[in-house]
């Protein structure tokens, strides 16, 4: 799977694990120089608190398009650290 927004591949990794219908990717498969920390944060009841990150790309910005938990509830654990993506960027084979 390849995580691609504004021309560049952003993740790729064929161990992906799908968690309501979002991909996430493990954290080594990410190319960091595109991520940006963010202050933004959300809670899900059942994964924890989010954090995200905004992704710069070919000078543009795209603002918290990608999130991961860094410290899941229990039930969770399988995607701690993954990353995920939205806001028009496109998860393919």
């Amino acid at each position: 799977m390849k995580a691609i927004w504004n021309n560049q591949v952003l993740a790729e990794s064929n161990d992906t694990k799908v968690i309501e219908g979002n991909h996430y990717f493990p954290p080594e498969s990410i190319n960091k120089e595109f991520f940006k920390p963010s202050n933004t944060h959300t809670t899900c009841p059942w994964k924890g608190i989010a954090s995200y990150f905004t992704i710069e790309a070919n000078g543009s910005k795209n603002p918290d398009a990608a999130w991961y938990y860094p410290d899941t509830k229990e039930g969770a654990k399988p995607i701690e650290g993954y990353v995920a993506f939205w806001r028009g960027v496109k998860v393919e084979v």
